[in-house]
């Protein structure tokens, strides 16, 4: 039986696969749902993910899997809750600036993770190549150049 919400994932010869998570992210949502989402197509792909499950409001977390091969060059913020971020490959160095001022820098490599708490602004630095995971409160996500 198909998951509430389940993106219909067939291959050209119709067979069903399973969606693969650095291009289908998934909606952690009220009610312990999980719902797979269309693929992602680049930063206009968040306002109608926000459209999508906006009414979740904070309690709404987006997991999604990215693969680096360079620094970020821009600084985040994710006001509605933590930011969980787990190094599935490579090492990824977080530098984030608190809400109180303070600032911290965290390591993590493979099957580690850091946690940016909310208002905490972050950016990373890639040794290399680097995969993660992110579980993202996303309501009111700012972003800065860095």
């Amino acid at each position: 039986m198909p998951c509430k919400g389940m993106i219909d994932f067939v291959d050209r010869h119709g067979t069903s696969i399973m969606p693969n998570l650095q291009t289908h992210p998934v909606h952690l949502g009220l009610g312990a749902t999980a719902v797979p989402q269309p693929e992602f197509s680049g930063i206009d792909w968040y306002q109608a993910y926000g459209a999508r499950h906006g009414a979740d409001g904070p309690e709404g977390r987006l997991v999604s899997m990215f693969r680096f091969t360079e620094s970020w060059d821009s600084w985040e913020m994710h006001p509605a809750g933590d930011e969980v971020v787990i190094c599935v490959s490579g090492v990824m160095t977080l530098h984030q600036e608190h809400r109180d001022g303070s600032t911290a820098i965290v390591t993590i490599g493979p099957g580690e993770y850091a946690i940016n708490p909310p208002g905490t602004w972050h950016t990373a630095d890639i040794a290399g190549e680097a995969t993660g995971i992110f579980i993202t409160a996303g309501l009111g996500t700012e972003t800065r150049p860095r």
